[in-house]
């Protein structure tokens, strides 16, 4: 059973979204991919902000699995304010009440491929933001934000320290793993050439990277698998040169980030969602360990193991967004510093940060 946020997070969330959060008075909004590390904490955020702030607001939450998503997060499907709808993204039957506001982020991250065919996931990423504009169009929604990935730019992006949003590189369509990046590339598209002909103003999210409570720490996530094995006090384990530059945003700064673009980011309008301050897989590594030092240990750090070892002349990847756009636009700002966010993850997964 996972365990809701700390108030601390809630709070901050609050203290910078309270004066747009009020749009949602009386409203509803529609969520897909609520169940997912996302999704937890927009509904968190939205059902503490629902009761102090007096909003009367309702949550449809779109889940495959109903029973699982109440068994997990009771916190969350208990209040009255939420109704979980069961269905696939694709094919999901569209509620009668009218939404005002639709926040599409279902799918599978992209570091889930493995095992599944190409196509499908490309096709299950189009259909499900095909249905769920349709949906808003049904619905007669007025804003919706779509959150796609930072690797609409590509893969194994080098020579530059932080992508714009006006970056020229793309995913290369001839290579099966790239089916996550190019759906995602198209749904954007999609989402633009839907508003155009619609009163619908969609406004895109290109997710970088992130930490905080819900992030699986048993997954394809770097820093997760870190704070992992930090808390079982084993060696943090590096599989590659740790070379490959990254930055990571605390999950309650994405959703003041996420919740600002939704309510107040100009129609066709991409921004970068994520950290400018870019560490090394090895450098993460150490922060790690240097945070989350051995409860007993007398003060003693954590072990790093490196597998690989730098390929002289080899090209340093960078996947650390600028932000530089999201600042000036819309006023975001990243809150809370990374040494902070790995303390709070690991607090909230029982661990007694020394």
């Amino acid at each position: 059973m996972a365990k809701p946020l700390s108030r601390l997070d809630l709070d901050h969330i609050l203290q910078h979204t309270q004066t747009l959060l009020p749009a949602m008075a009386g409203e509803r909004i529609f969520v897909t991919g609520g169940t997912g590390f996302f999704g937890h904490w927009l509904l968190e955020s939205f059902l503490h902000a629902n009761r102090e702030l007096g909003l009367n607001a309702r949550a449809t939450v779109l889940t495959r699995d109903a029973g699982a998503f109440r068994d997990r997060s009771p916190h969350i499907a208990s209040d009255p304010a939420i109704a979980l709808l069961e269905g696939d993204v694709k094919a999901f039957a569209f509620p009668e009440a009218h939404h005002r506001f639709v926040v599409h982020a279902a799918t599978d991250s992209g570091g889930q491929q493995t095992g599944r065919p190409p196509y499908e996931l490309a096709e299950s990423i189009l259909e499900g933001t095909r249905h769920t504009l349709r949906f808003a169009r049904e619905t007669k929604a007025r804003r919706l934000l779509f959150t796609s990935t930072g690797a609409v730019y590509g893969r194994g992006i080098s020579g530059i320290t932080h992508i714009p949003e006006t970056y020229p590189g793309a995913p290369d369509p001839m290579q099966p793993g790239s089916s996550y990046d190019e759906a995602k590339r198209m749904s954007e598209h999609l989402c633009v050439a839907h508003a155009h002909e619609t009163p619908l103003e969609c406004s895109v999210a290109r997710c970088f990277a992130f930490v905080g409570p819900h992030l699986p720490l048993d997954a394809h996530f770097a820093i997760g698998n870190f704070i992992r094995d930090a808390i079982a006090g084993t060696p943090i384990h590096i599989r590659g040169d740790g070379t490959p530059l990254r930055s990571y945003l605390y999950a309650a700064d994405l959703a003041i980030w996420l919740w600002t673009m939704l309510f107040t980011a100009p129609r066709d309008r991409a921004y970068n969602v994520g950290s400018e301050e870019q560490y090394s897989i090895g450098s993460l590594a150490h922060l790690t360990a240097e945070t989350l030092r051995p409860m007993g240990g007398g003060g003693s750090r954590l072990r790093v193991q490196v597998d690989g070892k730098p390929t002289l002349g080899t090209p340093i990847s960078t996947y650390v967004p600028s932000t530089q756009k999201a600042k000036s636009e819309l006023g975001l700002r990243q809150h809370i510093s990374l040494e902070d966010a790995i303390r709070r993850t690991a607090e909230w997964h029982g661990y007694a940060v020394v």
